[in-house]
């Protein structure tokens, strides 16, 4: 199906950050963007923390509500940006008092409470490294991420230190610091924070902060072997930003909800960093998903910009749009969402049930920031990435036969035509581009070909510019001399009405190499059986001609990553009956967590 382009609306692009793409791409540099930085006083560098807190303390925001902590019992609890000063400030002081210095690694496995952003910020002022934890990760990946990245400091909770840290806490002998929010007994072996806090004294100076030093460390999702540990700069701030600008069209007037959990690099780039660079009020929800609490979340907040992901569109899409229109969303002026590749029909859906389009960007751990966006002057293909926000240049390769960027003597070739595939690559550069892999330099140099980041990431680039994504190099599957992406044989297969979600695979075949096999999850209403699967393959064939699935079969629990991907290797190892690898962003069926 082909799906007509949503024209952008005066109430989308009326008084937009970006109103002119073409000449706002041919004018921009990201040293000229620099100057709307503060930097540290009296020259003394760059520091991520300075930018997002103390920059605003000699203006009018200083006493402007930065942070908004919705608990899950609903209770609010407000941090102005002078209060995250102080506690950000005293933070600081107890990591120097407990002797952890520049460099050294500080996790935290904390929900989304005001204690996290405090450590975040606190942790960075000291010039730490902050590397967060997603909270329902096991002890093992808990323990597999703070052993690689050698962590000093752990800020967790009580409860999440028994359940997860107590077990492995004598296998982590670099671990010399473990600090426990609340104001109950701290368990054994722990500090308890609030007395630390209490003690901290009042003011902390940033020390000179060099913008290529060290600031965050996070680990990527795991496939088949340990997670990488990806490593960002303080010069990121700046990429944080520009690209919020630009792709999210924040505004220091917002209200701002990034519904993605801070130990992802989403929640922490846009969901932490760039909202308070821009000295707007940001929402955190600690209470799990649930379609009305959300849309409850987005009313009573007076929410403006939405940041959330393609599965947790899904889910609301699941219950329809009746249930959005039953609450006040007027407040609401952009929606966006990233983590994987938004399917036509949920930007479509946005349109009708929100009032509002979802406009899809594309970026990774490796980049850390958004690099490809839908924009709010322009007009939305549904189902497209977007285009390259300005300062990114990007490109297509000419691939080889294992779906990668053909290399031949450290050159590749650059896909010129139109609706060519290609591997999605980078031009080096930007700010927040990653500065390795902790540990690992042999496989960082693996990320670089002549001259451009290669991202792994197949996609297309139609005759208006805008990139499509195909798939992961890896999961492109070879049929009968087709190359088939996965995401376009799922996104066909959710135009039925029966389909909530699917999953594709390539499955061995003696004939055709591979054939498209399709998990599919129902919505409510429809039974799974022999006549729903013979209805949903000649669907596919009227879709989708030659590429469309020869089998599928129905399953209700498709297994995601934590941060909402459907794991399709994961389907096609269990398929196989091959070993699943590396489990520990697998998400349990009974908790969805949707944000990434």
């Amino acid at each position: 199906m082909t799906w007509d382009p949503i024209q952008k609306s005066a109430r989308q692009a009326g008084g937009a950050n970006l109103t002119d793409y073409e000449r706002e791409r041919r004018e921009f540099s990201w040293p000229a963007a620099r100057r709307s930085l503060r930097g540290l006083p009296g020259g003394r560098g760059l520091n991520i923390a300075y930018e997002a807190v103390d920059r605003h303390l000699d203006t009018p925001r200083r006493d402007q509500v930065a942070l908004r902590c919705v608990g899950g019992d609903d209770t609010v609890t407000e941090l102005t940006y002078r209060d995250l000063h102080v506690a950000t400030d005293r933070f600081a002081g107890v990591l120097r008092g407990l002797g952890v210095g520049k460099g050294e690694r500080v996790f935290t496995l904390l929900g989304r409470v005001p204690d996290l952003y405090v450590t975040v910020l606190g942790t960075l002022k000291n010039l730490g490294v902050l590397s967060p934890l997603f909270p329902a990760f096991g002890p093992e990946p808990i323990r597999e991420r703070l052993r690689l990245g050698d962590g000093r400091v752990l800020v967790t909770t009580p409860e999440l230190y028994a359940r997860k840290i107590a077990a492995i806490r004598e296998t982590l002998p670099g671990l010399k610091h473990v600090l426990v929010t609340g104001e109950g007994p701290a368990p054994q072996g722990t500090v308890p924070l609030g007395e630390l806090m209490a003690g901290a004294p009042a003011g902390f100076e940033i020390p000179p902060t060099d913008p290529e030093d060290m600031a965050l460390l996070h680990f990527t999702s795991g496939t088949t072997g340990r997670p990488k540990g990806a490593v960002h700069v303080h010069e990121a701030v700046l990429a944080h930003r520009v690209t919020a600008a630009y792709a999210l069209d924040l505004r220091p007037s917002d209200v701002f909800w990034c519904t993605a959990d801070p130990g992802w690099v989403t929640g922490m780039s846009y969901g932490v960093i760039a909202p308070l660079s821009l000295g707007l009020t940001l929402v955190a929800d600690a209470g799990e998903f649930d379609a009305r609490r959300w849309y409850r979340v987005l009313r009573d907040q007076r929410v403006s910009v939405w940041y959330t992901s393609p599965t947790a569109l899904r889910m609301l899409m699941h219950h329809g749009g009746a249930l959005a229109r039953e609450y006040d969303l007027s407040g609401l002026r952009f929606v966006a969402s990233v983590g994987e590749p938004l399917n036509p029909e949920a930007a479509v859906w946005g349109l009708r049930a929100l009032g509002l389009p979802v406009h899809d960007n594309w970026w990774q751990t490796e980049t850390g920031a958004i690099m490809i966006g839908n924009f709010a002057a322009l007009d939305i293909k549904p189902g497209s990435m977007g285009r390259p926000l300005p300062g990114i240049e990007a490109a297509l390769l000419e691939r080889g036969e294992n779906g990668r960027a053909r290399v031949a003597d450290g050159r590749v070739r650059v896909v010129e035509e139109p609706d060519v595939e290609g591997e999605l690559a980078l031009r080096p550069g930007w700010p927040s581009m990653f500065r390795g892999y902790l540990n690992e330099p042999e496989l960082y140099a693996k990320a670089f070909a002549g001259g451009w980041y290669l991202s792994g990431d197949v996609a297309r680039r139609d005759e208006d510019g805008y990139f499509w994504f195909v798939a992961r190099a890896d999961d492109v599957i070879k049929s009968a001399g087709h190359l088939i992406g996965p995401f376009e044989v799922e996104s066909a297969l959710m135009e039925h009405p029966a389909v909530a979600e699917a999953g594709v695979i390539g499955k061995p075949d003696p004939v055709a190499g591979e054939l498209v096999k399709a998990f599919v999850t129902l919505n409510p209403g429809f039974e799974p059986g022999e006549r729903l699967r013979l209805e949903l393959i000649a669907f596919g064939r009227r879709r989708l001609g030659a590429v469309a699935p020869k089998e599928i079969a129905f399953d209700q629990d498709l297994p995601h990553t934590r941060s909402g991907k459907v794991m399709r290797r994961l389907l096609k190892a269990r398929e196989l009956g091959l070993p699943e690898g590396d489990l520990s962003t697998l998400e349990s069926p009974a908790r969805a967590v949707p944000g990434r």
